[in-house]
């Protein structure tokens, strides 16, 4: 139910935004005097052509149908077949997301965990202040900059075409590496703090007290005791923050001209490709339960007291 909802709602938000496509499509073969095989076409059979001229809600439909299907539709602009388009660009994203993840992952509950076990010494307030840095910093920001002043001290230029990983493994990580580290680092800071505060909470309870009596050693208690119970909200915040990493590489990926579904999704807003949007929208918001779902199965791991009958 909730992915269909958002279906509706994507389908028809995106034809409230100014500007429809068969205008710009006007607009450009006036310009250009030639425009992908329609020139001279009015707006009427243009919109014909299209398969715009009818109801909204009866082409929702057709769509809904084709799209269970497997079938997304073709592109409005350059008539590819979105699914296909949608396989040669997921990969790139996926890839991205996943590095920025383990980048986020490695950095955020390490420094977390030692907060809070120092707490109130200079290494938590160090971790403190990292945190509340990489929360208030944008990504956008970071990769201008990242973007800038290298070439203008040091002249150098990230590459500015994509090598798949199956052509060239080391090229292709080197590549992906900088963008990741930005999306990573500047998303660490909502985990880390979860990360601290959990662990806090968890150190003072009677059972690792108890550990402690025992004479168990700090990374025995932290490691066996304390760590997985207090990870149970910060997977919680990790699945919330996971379709960030989606819509953040909406930036980067045009600012660092990697070829996945971001850049794409501007391209189709740019050109009001209603059939791409909503494509894109849909493999998201899947995306987005599929995360919810595995966040909930992890709480039966991490909780014994959790069960799924």
């Amino acid at each position: 139910p909730t992915l269909l909802i958002v279906t509706v709602i994507v389908f028809f938000l995106v034809r409230f935004i100014p500007g429809d496509v068969v205008s710009l499509m006007v607009d450009q073969m006036s310009a250009e005097g030639e425009s992908m095989g329609i020139q001279g076409m009015t707006a009427q059979k243009l919109t014909h052509l299209l398969g715009l001229d009818v109801p909204i809600h009866i082409q929702y439909v057709r769509w809904l149908g084709n799209a269970f299907r497997g079938d997304l539709g073709v592109s409005l602009w350059r008539d590819y077949p979105i699914t296909e388009e949608l396989g040669r660009r997921l990969p790139v994203s996926f890839e991205l997301g996943i590095l920025a993840l383990i980048i986020k992952l490695l950095i955020s509950i390490p420094i977390g965990v030692w907060s809070a076990i120092r707490q109130d010494t200079t290494s938590d307030y160090i971790g403190r202040t990292i945190a509340i840095i990489f929360i208030s910093v944008p990504s956008f920001w970071v990769a201008t900059l990242v973007i800038v002043y290298p070439s203008i001290w040091w002249n150098v230029v990230p590459p500015l075409k994509y090598i798949p990983f199956a052509e060239d493994p080391i090229a292709n990580l080197r590549q992906f590496i900088v963008p990741a580290i930005i999306m990573g680092m500047l998303a660490t800071g909502t985990v880390m703090r979860m990360t601290r505060t959990m662990m806090l909470e968890v150190l003072r309870q009677d059972y690792i007290r108890t550990a402690w009596s025992k004479g168990l050693s700090e990374w025995m208690v932290i490691t066996r005791h304390a760590l997985k119970n207090a990870l149970i909200p910060v997977i919680t915040v990790i699945g919330i923050s996971l379709p960030t990493l989606i819509s953040g590489s909406v930036i980067l990926e045009e600012i660092f001209v990697l070829p996945g579904i971001g850049r794409l999704l501007i391209e189709a807003v740019n050109q009001r490709d209603y059939p791409v949007i909503s494509a894109i929208n849909l493999i998201i918001a899947l995306f987005i339960l599929v995360i919810n779902l595995l966040v909930d199965i992890t709480y039966a791991y991490l909780d014994p007291r959790i069960h799924y009958r």
